[in-house]
């Protein structure tokens, strides 16, 4: 069996951190459905806290563009509109990029193998055999590797905002999707290049990810 990438719980500072971690991840995955309404009380037993630290955490998802609150009538998940493609798109063929040689050039020895390692692991799955979840976690654990190497805390928070977004269209359309297993293979030689020192590469790489991403979610849509 194919080991999935360490999603073991991190050490929350608070209940809040932790209520909008799970509730985030749950709505990356749609497992919340998009337009479906957030009951907060279910939320608040199922993640084991109490009410308030869910309340704040629904906060800070609404300016992730998550959820969204109407007044008297309560907070539902985002929709996942395909027109959003195209602007979450624009920012990430910009930054993604950036992420990609900024790791390349500044990420020290050990991240960089750390990198590499991954690279080798990825190399030895077959994605095909992989469920919607696991690939899934394997796209997000991956896109956030790069990220954290570029060691600069505003663009990492940046990008993993969008690559939310992404993310969710990816799982609404990712049946439909006939070489999915392409766009995860990419991700061997992105991080290749990283640990190499290859930020040419490494840069055009991430630019072709991100647009390749796009032309096959719309080939499909």
């Amino acid at each position: 069996m194919t080991a999935l990438p360490d999603t073991a719980e991190p050490e929350f500072t608070s209940l809040a951190d932790k209520a909008y971690a799970e509730i985030r991840d749950r709505l990356i995955m749609l497992d919340i459905a998009p337009m479906t309404a957030i009951d907060d009380v279910a939320l608040a037993r199922s993640l084991e806290v109490g009410r308030t630290p869910v309340r704040e955490a629904l906060k800070r998802l609404e300016i992730d563009r998550l959820v969204i609150s109407y007044p008297r009538r309560g907070t539902f998940a985002t929709g996942v509109d395909i027109t959003d493609l195209a602007y979450i798109s624009d920012i990430r063929v910009q930054l993604e990029p950036l992420a990609a040689r900024r790791a390349a050039e500044v990420a020290g020895a050990g991240v960089l193998a750390e990198l590499r390692d991954l690279a080798e692991t990825i190399d030895r799955i077959d994605v095909r055999t992989l469920d919607r979840d696991a690939l899934m976690r394997w796209d997000l654990h991956v896109h956030r590797a790069i990220y954290a190497a570029a060691a600069n805390p505003h663009l990492e928070d940046t990008l993993i905002r969008y690559d939310n977004l992404a993310t969710r269209i990816f799982c609404l359309f990712l049946d439909r999707m006939s070489h999915f297993d392409q766009h995860v293979g990419e991700h061997s030689g992105l991080l290749r290049a990283i640990a190499d020192r290859r930020a040419d590469d490494a840069e055009q790489l991430a630019r072709d990810h991100v647009l390749g991403f796009e032309k096959a979610i719309r080939q499909v849509v």
